[in-house]
């Protein structure tokens, strides 16, 4: 019982900080020091705290987040919707705890772009790992989620996030806010899409060989990896075929060729790369999977 407690509850809770953390290192540290337009509310949040500088960032993200958490409710559920208040509010007052905290030097915008994206994404793609999200646009990417479920949540971000640093450049009156503020935004999609999707990397072969029985019985039994035989036929000889079908981690690569090359030198074989590959040896599918 503790034990589960323990993986449902504790574990999401303190990852999510960690997220919530980096989130808002990246934010004081490369964005708004350089002045680099920010999507999502935190970005509609520069603009007014730019406008009226006496509202902080992180109370205005809180704020406007209000209604959108109501909206919510009737679609996603109470478990997401605690669990996104929590890495909004945490992120949020990680903002303005930050803030005031140390003096945050403008560094070179380039490097700003590339570390703040790192930063950015990588904090994005634990907090939805954990079926949260950060509140704001995150919110509304999870919501069309529901309805666009080919669409991988980076590339939904960035169609939201691109108005808003449209916006934050114009306020800003600098067209490099806009375009440093893209850059940013493209690397912060490859990193949460790399977290979300792409550390599940897998393998998929398919092995065509005169010798299928003894190059399946040395993957099953010596690399202890599943086998299916596919019935196919030769497009030109119109012969039957058995192709033998494998899927295996990244790191397996090597031996899984080495044992179909040992045993039939001429063997056809291809390897593609495969995602969100879910079942034994791999990993279990979860309901609030992206």
């Amino acid at each position: 019982m503790k034990h589960s407690v323990w993986k449902q509850y504790i574990v999401p809770a303190l990852v999510i900080a960690a997220a919530s953390l980096i989130y808002a290192v990246g934010f004081v540290w490369c964005y708004d020091p350089n002045g680099i337009a920010f999507g999502g509310l935190t970005g509609v949040a520069q603009i007014v705290n730019y406008l009226i500088p006496a509202a902080p960032i992180g109370v205005t993200v809180i704020v406007m987040n209000i209604p959108l958490f109501l909206l919510g409710w009737k679609f996603i559920g109470g478990r997401l919707l605690v669990s996104s208040l929590y890495a909004m509010f945490l992120s949020s007052v990680f903002i303005d705890v930050l803030t005031p905290l140390w003096d945050w030097q403008p560094m070179e915008p380039m490097l700003a772009c590339i570390f703040g994206g790192l930063l950015l994404g990588l904090s994005l793609g634990l907090v939805f790992q954990q079926g949260a999200t950060t509140g704001g646009t995150d919110l509304i990417a999870r919501l069309l989620k529901l309805k666009l479920a080919w669409l991988p949540m980076g590339r939904l971000l960035m169609g939201i996030d691109l108005a808003v640093i449209l916006a934050v450049a114009l306020t800003f009156r600098t067209l490099e806010s806009a375009l440093y503020g893209l850059v940013a935004l493209y690397i912060s999609t490859l990193v949460m899409d790399g977290v979300l999707y792409g550390l599940d990397t897998a393998k998929v072969a398919y092995i065509i060989s005169g010798h299928n029985e003894e190059i399946a019985r040395a993957i099953v039994d010596g690399l202890d990896r599943g086998v299916t035989i596919l019935h196919g036929q030769g497009g030109y000889t119109g012969d039957p075929k058995r192709v033998l079908l494998c899927a295996f981690k990244q790191r397996e690569i090597a031996a899984i060729k080495a044992a179909v090359k040992e045993i039939d030198p001429d063997a056809f074989l291809i390897v593609c790369d495969a995602h969100e590959v879910l079942g034994e040896g791999f990993r279990d599918y979860k309901k609030d999977d992206l």
